[in-house]
C-alpha cells in the first residue's frame, strides 16, 4: 500500500500537477492532428461513438465530424479547453477509473497518455481499462478498436536522441515562459515523467492486458498499436 501511495503521489507530481500548471501553454503547442490518428478517425463508420481517454486540448474532437467522441482527462485545465470542441463533450476522468460503460463504445484514443504511468502494472491495467470500454467481438456488429499511442526509447535520430540502451523512466523538462507582456520573472521549468516504451513492448503489455493486436508501428518518434477485444 505504500508503494502504490508513493507512486500516486511521484504521479501527481510530475505529471498532474504539472498539466494544470501548463496547460494553456501546453494546448497552443498542439494543434496539428497527427497522420495515423487522423487515418485512424477518418476510417471510422459514419455514426460511430468513441472515447479520447486523456484527450489533453480536445484537437482531435474535430478530426471526423462524422462521429461523436466523449472525451477526456486528469487535468481541469485541460478538459476546460478541450470542452469548447462541440458538440462532443468532455470531462474530468482518471485513466484507470473511468465511468463509462463497459462494452459500449466502436472505437477508442488514448494518445500519449499511458507512458505517464509510472509503473508496468499501471500500464496494463490502462490497457485493459480501455479494452473493457470497447464493443466485444459479435457476429451482428463490428467490434470496437482502440489507437494507442507512447513514447519511443529508440529516437536517436530525434533531438532527444534516446536509443537502446539508454534509461526507460525518465523525466522531461517542459519550459514555462512567463508573459512578456505582463511578467518579469524568469521562466520556470517543470519535470513531466514519462516511461520509454521499446521495440516490441506495448504490444507486449497489450495481449498481457487481453487485447487482440490489429496493427502496430512506428510515427515521429511513437510506437502505437491498435487493439480489440478477444473474441
Amino acid at each position: 500500500m505504500a508503494a502504490q501511495t508513493g507512486q500516486l503521489d511521484y504521479e501527481d507530481r510530475h505529471v498532474h500537477q504539472v498539466y494544470e500548471e501548463i496547460a494553456s501553454h501546453f494546448s497552443a503547442t498542439r494543434y496539428k492532428p497527427w497522420p495515423v490518428v487522423d487515418w485512424f478517425l477518418r476510417g471510422l463508420p459514419v455514426g460511430s461513438v468513441g472515447l479520447d481517454i486523456g484527450c489533453g486540448n480536445g484537437k482531435y474532437l474535430t478530426v471526423n465530424k462524422d462521429v461523436f467522441i466523449v472525451a477526456s482527462d486528469r487535468s481541469k485545465a485541460l478538459v476546460d479547453i478541450a470542452s469548447q470542441h462541440q458538440p462532443h463533450s468532455a470531462l474530468l476522468a482518471d485513466t484507470l477509473n473511468l465511468p463509462h460503460p463497459d462494452s459500449r463504445f466502436d472505437f477508442a484514443i488514448s494518445i500519449a497518455v499511458i507512458h505517464h504511468l509510472s509503473t508496468k502494472e499501471r500500464r496494463i491495467e490502462a490497457i485493459s481499462r480501455i479494452l473493457q470500454t470497447l464493443k466485444p467481438p459479435s457476429q451482428k456488429a463490428d467490434s470496437g478498436q482502440a489507437l494507442i499511442f507512447v513514447w519511443a526509447l529508440e529516437q536517436k535520430s530525434s533531438r532527444r536522441g534516446w536509443d537502446k540502451g539508454d534509461n526507460q523512466d525518465v523525466l522531461v523538462p517542459w519550459v514555462l515562459k512567463p508573459d512578456h507582456n505582463t511578467n518579469t520573472e524568469p521562466p520556470k521549468t517543470y519535470h513531466r515523467y514519462y516511461h520509454l516504451y521499446h521495440e516490441g513492448e506495448l504490444e507486449d503489455d497489450a495481449k498481457t492486458a487481453g487485447a487482440r493486436i490489429v496493427k502496430s508501428g512506428y510515427d515521429r518518434d511513437n510506437w502505437w498499436v491498435i487493439i480489440g477485444r478477444q473474441g
